[in-house]
């Protein structure tokens, strides 16, 4: 049993060697947001567009936020789609008498499109100040921005030479569930899809984060907009791709703080919306989801358990047997074990996720393997999907 529990934990230094030494790497090589208030901001206007379903809890906020913002050029269209509660309401009541906001209310939707994809096209081509604009930002209504956000990273994508720029929101860590299981979730997205392949100039693995992506307005329309991605779940997947289809320059960037979003209000939204999101970034092929499930439970899950079990039972066990042959097992899983909890530490810190959690990650893990194996089944039964007040049945691929 040592000698398994040994060759486990030699696993696990291995892998999270390497996960590290690319952690590190990351952070070497590319910024974040933060960066860009450093920069001088280009004389370009940004008109952010804003769908939104039933936010009246968030939409204050959000657009509070983007009234503090101290970009000189500033528009921003709110795409109320298809609201049921209060959220025009609220909205307009948080605007007040600010000229550069303007709120359009989406009535119907097509029923070939995603009902979020139809907001953002409407705003887009029947907004004056969408259409006018330098750059396109596209957001979501659950975001909270930083008053120099708009202006970095217009300045990073500027400097860079970038046709888009999206952020890795900094996430809400409130909740029993956003501060054990959502580093987890993001961790396994980040595994995917890693800042730096989907920063590449060329050949890269394409990826944008919905909650915030900036666009030339000139590259968007060269894509053909959101009209060319009408049916996705996963939009902002769907433009990265289609923007690398085309070879345009784009990155993913951490916020670190620039902008703060709380995904999901309840653990049953959490499975739920993760699941989604998994779906589509796995082109909705069971088989990928499955794997991944497999993969996050063991490389996750079993293999650091395995290596505290390795290191305990070594050291109850260096009396009865002799020095090399529990020495050894204890070097190797105590090493493992450091490794491992440095990166694990350098994610949850990145992420603004408690440190105290991090410990609790093999356990955070199961319930993300479940998300991703549900996630499968859900494509095999076509079980449909809910969302944005629709309900969609996903094909598998």
């Amino acid at each position: 049993m040592l000698v398994v529990l040994a060759l486990a934990s030699l696993a696990l230094g291995v892998y999270w060697s390497v996960g590290l030494w690319q952690i590190v790497r990351t952070m070497r090589t590319l910024p974040t947001a933060r960066a860009g208030l450093g920069l001088s901001a280009p004389d370009l206007s940004v008109c952010v567009v804003v769908p939104a379903h039933n936010e009246e809890r968030t939409i204050g906020h959000l657009v509070s936020s983007l009234r503090g913002q101290d970009h000189p050029r500033l528009r921003v269209v709110l795409a109320l789609d298809r609201c049921t509660d209060s959220t025009a309401s609220v909205a307009r009541a948080a605007i007040g008498d600010d000229e550069r906001f303007d709120v359009l209310e989406v009535t119907e939707c097509p029923d070939d499109w995603a009902g979020k994809v139809n907001a953002v096209w409407a705003a887009v081509t029947r907004s004056p100040a969408a259409r006018d604009a330098d750059l396109l930002l596209f957001a979501d209504a659950d975001t909270t921005f930083h008053p120099g956000c708009v202006r970095a990273t217009a300045a990073i994508l500027h400097q860079r030479g970038l046709a888009l720029l999206s952020l890795m929101s900094t996430l809400t860590a409130d909740r029993w569930f956003e501060k054990i299981v959502q580093p987890a979730a993001g961790l396994e997205l980040m595994y995917q899809y890693p800042l730096l392949r989907a920063s590449r100039p060329t050949d890269r693995r394409a990826f944008a984060n919905g909650q915030f992506i900036l666009f030339r307005a000139d590259a968007y329309r060269r894509i053909g907009g959101h009209e060319s991605v009408r049916e996705h779940l996963l939009e902002d997947l769907a433009l990265a791709r289609e923007a690398a289809r085309h070879g345009l320059p784009a990155a993913l960037l951490l916020a670190d703080g620039m902008l703060v979003c709380r995904m999901y209000e309840t653990w049953a939204e959490f499975r739920r919306g993760w699941r989604r999101i998994y779906t589509e970034c796995a082109n909705r092929r069971p088989g990928r989801l499955r794997r991944a499930a497999l993969r996050v439970a063991v490389v996750n899950g079993l293999l650091p358990i395995a290596a505290a079990a390795c290191l305990g039972l070594a050291l109850d066990q260096r009396d009865a047997a002799p020095a090399w042959a529990t020495a050894l097992p204890a070097a190797v899983a105590g090493g493992a074990l450091l490794v491992w909890l440095a990166a694990i530490v350098s994610v949850y810190r990145l992420s603004a996720a408690p440190l105290w959690a991090a410990p609790l990650h093999p356990f955070a893990s199961f319930p993300i393997a479940a998300i991703l194996a549900r996630a499968a089944r859900d494509l095999v039964t076509r079980t449909p999907t809910q969302w944005g007040g629709r309900s969609y049945v996903r094909e598998c691929r």
